[in-house]
């Protein structure tokens, strides 16, 4: 009876491990199958707004700013797609005005803040000692304020426009890029290439440029890429709180602001569609940035994989 129970428990076990095997590369294929949906999904919608902010204003030769009463807050339908307006402006061509002027904003904003947040990272990973203690205890004393907070008390400074945008998302988003590329550039000076470039008798300033700049550009491209929905979305609370761009100008966040009347009144339109061109465009940004993010570290990328 002991022999036949042994026997059966032999020969159940090797059916159970590759059972067990098929369910977890099931699992991994169909986790690589929606990564990939996913990623090309993030792509085609990146591409269309692409498209839509560069070729829409020059085809589409229509003031959106012209007013027109009597086509005030006109439900979607085939001549406005979007619908209008409380003074009768198309909301698809404001839509695609504001989405590109949030664009610019996020991507001027996230390449200044890299800008300074590599370059502060790398000052206090090269330099070691009591200076990057200091510049570290900087980055806590800064990290430690609201991102909002301090970003309307410098646009508070400034006469509501673009730069003025610019500058305070600039200034609020260069902490994490300083952290990461701190990290990445202490990590890169154990490696035993640096050693030997040190060894060789080769400078500070040219070990930096040939060995640590190439190896921390992919994480500083990533962390501008990752900031850009984080900078539309900041522009978008600015604005909407009346401390961005002003009114007449069209963002995402001026259009969202002015449609608060109209939502109350039951109009939902004037809301919805300023609001899905916050969200998708900066998911789809988000989406891409992920997939690069698993690209470029292996070890993370397989830990998706199971």
């Amino acid at each position: 009876m002991a022999e036949t129970t042994k026997t059966a428990e032999t020969t159940r076990t090797p059916g159970t491990a590759e059972n067990a095997d098929v369910v977890w590369r099931d699992r991994g294929g169909a986790r690589r199958s929606t990564r990939a949906w996913r990623v090309r999904t993030s792509a085609v919608l990146v591409a269309a707004v692409v498209l839509a902010v560069l070729l829409v204003p020059p085809l589409v030769h229509l003031d959106e700013q012209a007013v027109d009463l009597a086509s005030k807050l006109q439900p979607p339908s085939l001549a406005h797609p979007f619908g209008t307006d409380d003074v009768g402006r198309d909301l698809l061509l404001r839509c695609v005005y504001g989405l590109r002027v949030s664009l610019l904003v996020g991507v001027v904003a996230a390449v200044v803040a890299t800008v300074i947040g590599t370059a502060v990272g790398a000052l206090a990973a090269a330099s070691g000692g009591w200076v990057d203690r200091l510049v570290m205890r900087l980055v806590d004393v800064f990290a430690s304020v609201p991102h909002l907070l301090l970003g309307i008390f410098i646009v508070a400074m400034f006469r509501p426009g673009v730069w003025p945008v610019v500058v305070s998302v600039a200034l609020t988003h260069w902490l994490s890029t300083a952290r990461i590329v701190r990290a990445e550039v202490l990590s890169l000076r154990s490696r035993p290439y640096v050693d030997a470039a040190i060894s060789g008798g080769a400078s500070r300033l040219r070990v930096a440029v040939r060995h640590l700049l190439p190896g921390v550009l992919p994480q500083a491209g990533l962390a501008a890429v990752l900031m850009v929905p984080h900078a539309i979305w900041h522009e978008s609370a600015l604005s909407f709180l009346g401390l961005g761009l002003p009114s007449h100008q069209a963002s995402l966040g001026t259009l969202v602001q002015s449609a608060r009347g109209s939502l109350l009144a039951g109009d939902w339109w004037p809301t919805l569609f300023p609001g899905l061109f916050i969200i998708v465009p900066t998911l789809a940004i988000a989406g891409l940035a992920g997939a690069w993010r698993e690209r470029i570290n292996p070890r993370r990328r397989s830990e998706l994989m199971l």
